[in-house]
């Protein structure tokens, strides 16, 4: 159980900040990078479920927030040896079926869409574009995440899951465009 007693503690006063392990690390690395941007994409993704209210989704972007702070606190977990980032009391992971979940959801919210005849810019209603706004802070996670892979191992299903992600918000942004019929299309070479 978390328990936050006291806001600041000033351990992170000389540029390092504490892992889930008890050992410290820059602020700028890039784990602390990756563990950032996803906190970021929490962000974006509480102000797109304040635009879309009580609706059909709001219980998927309730999941979603739940599901970025555990993915926050398996990249605060780093590997030990043989670590096969399977969860335990002791370490938080992002699982299968977290990126199951998601991969249906994308599923059943993409069977209610036409297909796409051109790329499709971010707008339309309020809702629509912030979800994109969130897709985007969620595909700057995985950039930053798949960063933190090249040096240090990363739970694949980590990276699977902020891959899902911003698959999912794309769709549901559609979705919050009146099922796609509200969708701002990209007109190449349009303003030449």
């Amino acid at each position: 159980m978390v328990k936050l007693n006291k806001i600041y503690t000033r351990t992170g006063d000389d540029g390092t900040t504490g892992l889930v392990d008890g050992s410290r690390l820059a602020k700028h690395a890039p784990r602390m990078e990756a563990i950032g941007a996803v906190d970021e994409a929490n962000s974006a993704l509480g102000l797109a479920a304040v635009a879309l209210g009580e609706g059909e989704h709001a219980d998927a972007l309730f999941r979603m927030q739940n599901d970025l702070f555990d993915l926050g606190a398996d990249l605060a977990t780093p590997a030990g040896d043989q670590d096969d980032f399977s969860p335990s009391e002791m370490e938080l992971r992002i699982v299968p079926a977290q990126v199951t979940w998601l991969e249906q959801a994308i599923d059943a919210a993409n069977a209610r869409l036409e297909p796409l005849t051109s790329f499709v810019l971010p707008g339309g209603s309020e809702g629509a574009a912030r979800l994109h706004v969130a897709r985007a802070a969620a595909r700057r996670a995985e950039r930053a995440m798949t960063a933190m892979a090249a040096e240090t191992p990363t739970n694949p299903q980590a990276l699977a899951y902020i891959n899902r992600l911003s698959d999912y918000l794309f769709v549901l942004a559609r979705v919050a465009n009146r099922d796609g019929e509200g969708d701002l299309t990209w007109v190449p070479g349009q303003n030449r």
